[in-house]
């Protein structure tokens, strides 16, 4: 006799998916990185990355968390790294 509740293994669904973006922004929120805002755009059976963040270092744990998290899915990421370096020259004001 089967169990109704237990699936069969296969695929990824949209619902396992959706679960592990949930669980992957739980962990970002919950560490070191929350502050950062970073947005997790689920699409079919990719994941889309997006959001501003200090460094390539920074940029490149949560790629890494990412892959991890979403392990059998595409990721895609669209993180911007912002410019913290200071200005070379003076602003001109006219």
């Amino acid at each position: 006799m089967t169990d109704p509740d237990v699936r069969p293994p296969g695929p990824p669904t949209a619902e396992n998916l959706d679960y592990r973006v949930a669980h992957l922004a739980d962990r970002l929120a919950a560490g070191h990185l929350g502050e950062l805002g970073v947005r997790l755009v689920p699409h079919g059976d990719s994941v889309l990355l997006t959001g501003t963040v200090p460094s390539t270092q920074c940029r490149d744990e949560i790629l890494g968390l990412a892959r991890e998290e979403l392990a059998g899915h595409t990721v895609h990421c669209d993180l911007l790294v912002a410019g913290t370096s200071s200005p070379d020259h003076g602003e001109d004001l006219t």
